[in-house]
């Protein structure tokens, strides 16, 4: 029986990486997969899902009017079948994007995994985080630890000019430069007034 996965964490903890490595998988035993990367995620190109480990791969590029659902059910062609949706940086998807996975599992009996980041750098949930959340079969967390310490990274914080912030727009697409994953505690401490 198919489910919905939402696997979350935050940036560097191989989300992408595992995605790749995933369709990889499910193709070297003649399995076809779908992928799916939303438009607005344009830093490896607008049909790409880029690692931070070097690696690439074609999907295709969901806009706020795509319908997943849709495309799915149009590449299926009996006796063949799709054996998986693959969704890269899922948290930017729409509350109506989120429904088509729903109906992709429910209806058309294929396994959805989405990964994205669950929080922004506010501590916000992103709109597809929140409904993975809500309407996910499966949640996990995929880890991965601290720019600055040896715990987990719960957390990310955005950097302007080298200096953290936690005022802005909620997307801005970036890399090491402009975010980094942290712990909850060395969160709290970059923002903590500084004693003069």
């Amino acid at each position: 029986m198919a489910q919905l996965y939402y696997k979350y964490g935050t940036m560097n903890s191989g989300k992408s990486f595992e995605i790749i490595k995933v369709a990889h998988n499910y193709e070297e035993q003649g399995k076809p997969v779908i992928l799916f990367s939303p438009a607005v995620d344009t830093r490896d190109g607008t049909e790409t899902i880029g690692s931070r480990v070097g690696l690439t791969r074609k999907a295709i590029p969901v806009d706020e009017n795509a319908d997943m659902y849709e495309i799915v059910k149009g590449k299926i062609r009996p006796p063949e079948r799709i054996y998986c949706v693959l969704v890269d940086e899922a948290q930017f998807l729409t509350k109506e994007h989120v429904l088509q996975l729903t109906r992709i599992v429910d209806e058309l009996n294929v396994p959805v995994m989405a990964f994205g980041l669950k929080n922004d750098f506010q501590n916000n949930l992103f709109e597809g985080s929140y409904h993975l959340l809500v309407y996910a079969d499966k949640i996990e967390e995929v880890k991965t630890i601290c720019w600055y310490c040896d715990r987990k990274a719960t957390m990310v914080i955005r950097y302007k000019d080298g200096v953290p912030v936690n005022e802005g727009d909620q997307i801005q697409l970036g890399g090491n430069e402009d975010y980094k994953p942290v712990c909850r505690k060395c969160y709290t401490e970059a923002f903590k007034p500084s004693a003069s």
